[in-house]
């Protein structure tokens, strides 16, 4: 059925058209819709049986997730930024544990300074945590990707995190189709946990492991991870024939024909992104766009066959490894090493700085033009850091630059002199 919503709505449809039977989660923005909504299912007793725990922090909610989960239950948090960081120690554990757990990620950005905006700053700080992490360029894709989640976690028996841009979809209203009850159950089977705590077949989950087995034991997690570079496509490709929409996958090529410049990026941005090469396109430019919706697994021969033709590759996200470089970047270089194409990386987007078409268009035309350093940051406002690196040269006590800068740019008054 088409409806016109909320991108966090949504999500909380397909969350509960998925029979979650343990649904736990501590508010944080912008993800708190989603859970609010589907509490409201729960307490209606639209969504039943279903047991949904107030907890006291994030910490808590992926520990009674994990518990949930370990007793056989099919289990659902969802969280953000300092909320996900949080809660780190245990998103380890339930991937450790090899336990079928579903989150959302409504991404959002990690102070300090505080900032609710979004980047991927959150979901890049436990991409080696074990979890898949599939990203969202739409709200439909949002929803599609939680139904895949539910049947892709069980099957492998591995918790998977979908990705959706903060604010730019979890607040966005947008069509989507939100299929039924009776389609959703036909495609989703009920959930038959691979291991589960059980009185009468006592087993130990999480016991200690040494050395002689703790290799071993990280390898098997690896080894799902690439059963699932396997799996995610063939799901995605049963997803389309059940519910008519190709959504999902590994890589979302767009415009790749005779294209001699690929710009790479997942998440929402890819919406500018698109619009900004069809422009170029129009004028004859052959430049192509590639969203990847699956970031770990990281596809990386699905990424080096898309970039096949393709002289220079320009990858735009909304993180970084400070002190290093690019993180989607980084995997690119990688997948591509060898292969021919000139890879640049652009941060942008950090905080929820806007990302325009015009911004786009310019980086694009350089990245073509290889005038692009490797590492690069869209919109940087160099003259605002010279400021407050003179200032921090020429006075010790020269103050927070998180203050300093805002001063410089008038959002704060200036000091007294």
């Amino acid at each position: 059925m088409l409806r016109q919503i909320e991108g966090s709505r949504a999500v909380a449809e397909a969350v509960a058209l998925c029979r979650p039977e343990v649904v736990c989660a501590y508010p944080i923005s912008p993800q708190t819709h989603i859970i609010e909504g589907v509490g409201v299912m729960v307490k209606s007793g639209r969504l039943s049986p279903c047991e949904f725990v107030n907890v006291e922090s994030e910490f808590a909610a992926m520990s009674v997730s994990i518990g949930a989960s370990a007793m056989g239950a099919r289990a659902y948090t969802a969280t953000a930024s300092q909320g996900l960081l949080f809660m780190t120690e245990v998103v380890y554990n339930a991937a450790g544990l090899g336990l079928p757990i579903v989150m959302t990620v409504a991404n959002r950005a990690i102070g300090a300074p505080i900032n609710i905006w979004n980047d991927h700053s959150d979901a890049m700080s436990v991409r080696d945590s074990g979890w898949l992490q599939l990203f969202a360029e739409t709200n439909q894709h949002a929803l599609d990707l939680h139904i895949q989640a539910f049947r892709l976690a069980e099957e492998l028996s591995v918790p998977v995190m979908v990705c959706m841009d903060g604010f730019v979809l979890t607040h966005a209203f947008e069509r989507v189709d939100v299929p039924s009850q009776e389609e959703v159950d036909a495609w989703l089977p009920s959930f038959e946990p691979r291991q589960v705590l059980d009185p009468d077949n006592p087993v130990s989950i999480g016991a200690m492991v040494g050395p002689e087995a703790f290799t071993e034991v990280r390898y098997l997690a690896h080894v799902r991870q690439l059963q699932a570079l396997v799996r995610i496509p063939e799901l995605a490709a049963e997803f389309e024939t059940a519910f008519g929409r190709g959504i999902g996958g590994l890589v979302s090529p767009y415009r790749l024909e005779g294209a001699e410049t690929v710009v790479v990026a997942l998440g929402s941005v890819l919406g500018t992104i698109k619009d900004a090469a069809d422009a170029l396109r129009d004028e004859g430019i052959p430049i192509g766009v590639l969203g990847i919706t699956t970031f770990r697994p990281f596809p990386a021969e699905a990424i080096a066959e898309a970039l096949e033709g393709a002289r220079q590759v320009v990858v735009v996200e909304k993180a970084f490894s400070i002190g290093g470089h690019g993180i989607l970047g980084a995997d690119v270089s990688l997948a591509t090493t060898g292969r021919g194409p000139s890879v640049y990386n652009v941060i942008a987007g950090l905080g929820g700085r806007p990302i325009t078409e015009d911004s786009l268009r310019r980086m694009m035309l350089q990245g073509i033009e290889r005038s692009l350093p490797p590492l690069s940051f869209l919109d940087l406002d160099s003259g605002l850091v010279e400021r407050e690196l003179d200032r921090m040269e020429s006075e010790r006590r020269s103050g927070p630059s998180a203050e300093n800068l805002l001063r410089d740019v008038g959002t704060v008054p200036a000091r007294a002199s």
